[in-house]
């Protein structure tokens, strides 16, 4: 494919509009990483005079390696004790034969022509051997290899001794000049850089896109290492665009390499299609399945009109349900049950033949009320199918959606079921009483969750307010008292509770935790991996884990001697009951 060309099937204009999008610090073949890069930099090794970036227990690649070799002491020790040089930094190893100055290839400490000889000599004892050999220097000298300062030869038909060969072939065979210019002139290792001249040259430019995407997000890291290790296998895979394979068919060819690596990919295609097919109602609405974080809302959510096969239906949902979003309805009230409703409904009505609204009489719809009750049995789903059918049909009506819909195409109030009394989802005393016991509540090692968890027994806090919680959501009245502020996702307003002195202590140690890993606070509670600024909220299922693990942990019972399982909310129930005057 020359410059300038699209290859054929992918949407139009998408190479202009990545020529357009992608900048120039981004437009280039080789990307170097500055080591303070909150994406693609990191915190430095702990190994003074080392200036690589740490990946696991403040220790760079090789200085973690060497520090499980040396059976994992305290990082402190080793740290302020071992080289800060990596093993590929010091001087490589020279084969023990003597005049012999080719790499070592094996444990042996011997090269691969004097390790042959001795293992066809049958491996005797080796310094005897070694003292036996004469005449090690081939007949014609091989040339030095072409790394500056390093003293090795070079592999017989190569211009690069043993090791640095295969420093070479694992980053992406560059040009040998060029390599060996880089080690000599600058210190940044090329694990600390990103090479993308071995792409075609759209999905270089797709690549490119994806990494400044990631880099203006700053949703989570991309360490040069992982980017080169997807930028490898997309070399090798042939493709010449992303959107040339789903992410489902990236997945199956990817295989079980490096997870991480597979993230990025997968992550990287949905930035270019997203790109590639637009963004906002206009490109996303005639689409029969909508991506909704194009739409301007969290997450990877899809609402997937596929499945139902009436066409004037599938249209009247679509309608009905941009309309609810519009309102300000979130995306579970607004889009994601509704659509379950309705997909449910056409699958009853296909069934039936019924292929449009002109069909939908009160005689089909007390057919469906008796198939909802067959099917649910007076559960909540029960209720809420013949609801939301409900307010559907009368949407539909009084916006002229569809004409021929039937005058008696209604639901009525008498329709709907019997709601069940629901048992209190209050916790007995004594259950609370061995939760908010102080050795128990030590026992939840993570602080930040503990503090969580007491929020929540003594604030009311729904888990998602909770863990959203604004890094200053401590303010004072006239009188100086404490309030937590937060945001009530569901009532969608700002709301006050009251804190006691010590929980308020709580959360500005927690403040202060959170401004010794981050420049500046944004959340309370930031999830602690992939979250460069601090703004990503640990989530509710990480927290949720933790919490089990704590209440098995804590073995609380009930009066019966049961274990006793309970989830957030019944904290919230708690506090109201025991807020009730007389209770």
């Amino acid at each position: 494919m020359t410059a300038g060309q699209q290859p054929a099937g992918l949407p139009g204009g998408l190479l202009g509009k990545l020529l357009a999008a992608v900048r120039a610090e981004f437009r280039a073949d080789e990307l170097v990483i500055d080591l303070r890069d909150p994406v693609f930099g990191g915190k430095p090794c702990l190994v003074g005079g080392c200036e690589r970036t740490a990946i696991g227990h403040g220790l760079c690649q090789g200085h973690r390696q060497r520090w499980a070799a040396a059976g994992r002491p305290d990082v402190g020790e080793f740290a302020a004790s071992t080289d800060p040089r990596w093993r590929k930094d010091a001087p490589l190893t020279m084969c023990q034969a003597p005049g012999c100055r080719y790499g070592v290839t094996r444990r042996s400490g011997l090269c691969a022509r004097h390790a042959g000889a001795w293992e066809r000599a049958g491996t005797p004892d080796l310094r005897t051997w070694l003292s036996a050999q004469h005449g090690g220097v081939p007949a014609t000298a091989p040339a030095d290899c072409m790394i500056s300062g390093c003293e090795l030869w070079a592999e017989p038909r190569a211009v690069l001794c043993y090791a640095h060969a295969r420093t070479w072939r694992e980053h992406g065979r560059p040009p040998a000049a060029r390599f060996a210019a880089d080690r000599a002139s600058d210190p940044v290792l090329l694990h600390e850089r990103i090479r993308l001249d071995g792409l075609p040259a759209q999905l270089k430019l797709e690549v490119q896109y994806a990494l400044q995407r990631r880099h203006d997000e700053r949703a989570g890291k991309a360490p040069p290492f992982i980017v080169m290790i997807m930028v490898r296998f997309l070399a090798g895979s042939g493709a010449s665009s992303l959107l040339e394979l789903t992410e489902q068919q990236w997945r199956e060819a990817f295989g079980k390499k490096k997870s991480n690596a597979l993230a990025l990919l997968a992550w990287s295609r949905r930035q270019v299609a997203d790109l590639a097919e637009g963004t906002g109602w206009d490109a996303e609405y005639p689409r029969d399945a909508w991506q909704m974080h194009r739409l301007g809302f969290d997450g990877r959510n899809v609402l997937d009109f596929s499945r139902i096969p009436q066409q004037q239906l599938k249209d009247l949902a679509k309608r009905w349900i941009r309309w609810r979003l519009a309102t300000g309805l979130g995306l579970e009230a607004g889009g994601v049950r509704p659509l379950r409703v309705l997909t449910r409904l056409a699958a009853f009505l296909h069934g039936r033949g019924i292929t449009g609204t002109d069909g939908i009489s009160r005689a089909v719809l007390e057919a469906y009320l008796a198939d909802l009750r067959a099917a649910f049995g007076g559960r909540s789903e029960h209720g809420m199918h013949v609801g939301t059918t409900g307010v559907f049909l009368t949407a539909v009506r009084q916006h002229g959606w569809a004409p021929g819909l039937p005058p008696d195409a209604m639901i009525f109030p008498g329709d709907q079921p019997p709601r069940a009394e629901r048992l209190p989802r209050a916790l007995a005393g004594q259950v609370m009483a061995q939760v908010e016991q102080p050795a128990n509540l030590s026992r939840q090692e993570n602080p930040a969750y503990r503090l969580v968890t007491i929020i929540l027994i003594r604030c009311g806090l729904r888990v998602s307010d909770a863990l959203k919680l604004p890094f200053d959501c401590i303010v004072t009245d006239d009188s100086g008292a404490p309030y937590l502020r937060y945001r009530n996702h569901k009532m969608k307003r700002e709301a006050l509770v009251p804190l006691d002195d010590e929980l308020a202590a709580l959360i500005r140690g927690q403040q202060q935790q959170v401004l010794g890993g981050y420049a500046a606070g944004v959340v309370l509670f930031p999830r602690p991996a992939k979250n460069p600024d601090g703004k990503t909220p640990v989530s509710s299922s990480t927290y949720r884990l933790a919490l089990y693990r704590w209440l098995e942990h804590c073995d609380i019972r009930d009066e019966h001697g049961q274990l006793v399982h309970l989830t957030p909310h019944q904290w919230r129930h708690t506090l109201v009951i025991y807020s009730l005057p007389g209770v």
